[in-house]
């Protein structure tokens, strides 16, 4: 019985060109998302979004630079190739976010609104799998 690993099998083009286009628009949408979080006033976003006065502003302000900079994470580090493994981590831990705002949303009883989080939780996760496990992009 041989204890050689199995090559390693490369990645379907396929799926290549999907995570890439799931990556490039995801990531557009966190990042303008959270450049709305980041800069708008908190009396504005108030009035858009129920759950901003729960957290305040320090936590939506947070909020808003995490989805940012995940957004970012979920494409600069695949293009340039330094670092690629943070697109994954960028969204497995957006995933996490779009859990935790899930989450705020059944507290809050706006059951409506989870769909988002589960339809961007889902890929984000698509994204953490692709790049982490299934199609990484190796570093130059």
């Amino acid at each position: 019985m041989s204890t050689a690993a199995a090559p390693a099998v490369p990645a379907s083009k396929g799926l290549n060109i999907a995570l890439w286009i799931v990556q490039g628009l995801l990531g557009l949408a966190f990042i303008s998302a959270g450049l709305m979080k980041s800069t708008t006033p908190i009396a504005d976003l108030a009035t858009k979004m129920s759950w901003v006065p729960l957290m305040g502003e320090a936590m939506t302000r947070f909020i808003g630079v995490s989805e940012l900079l995940g957004g970012i994470g979920l494409i600069l580090p695949a293009a340039t190739r330094i670092q690629p493994k943070l697109t994954g981590i960028a969204g497995a831990a957006l995933a996490f976010v779009m859990v935790l705002a899930a989450g705020t949303h059944v507290y809050l009883g706006e059951f409506g609104a989870i769909g988002v989080n589960v339809v961007l939780g889902g890929l984000a996760g698509f994204i953490a799998w692709g790049r982490l496990v299934k199609a990484p992009i190796q570093a130059r």
